[in-house]
């Protein structure tokens, strides 16, 4: 099964760019998965599995490496890529 995610992530501190980059690239780094960036938020496109586990495994390491953050997601079924 397929999967839209929309992701936002909010540093709670002064210094909120490199967080939000550095999980930004890691997500880009995933295979298998389609990764688009705006202003706002991140969409990812791909299989469940594979979308939730990198998710679940950035998400972690942000908070290891960045400490207090906040993340917003939205979870729709299927791919809504537009582009593809």
């Amino acid at each position: 099964m397929d999967v839209s995610v929309e992701i936002s992530l909010y540093p709670l501190n002064n210094e909120y760019i490199p967080p939000i980059q550095d999980f930004i690239d890691r997500v880009n780094d995933a295979e298998g998965l389609t990764v688009k960036t705006n202003v706002m938020s991140t969409q990812v496109f791909g299989n469940y599995e594979k979308v939730m586990s990198c998710l679940t495994a950035q998400m972690k390491e942000t908070f290891e490496k960045h400490g207090k953050n906040v993340f917003v997601m939205k979870v729709f079924p299927g791919d809504l890529d537009l582009d593809h």
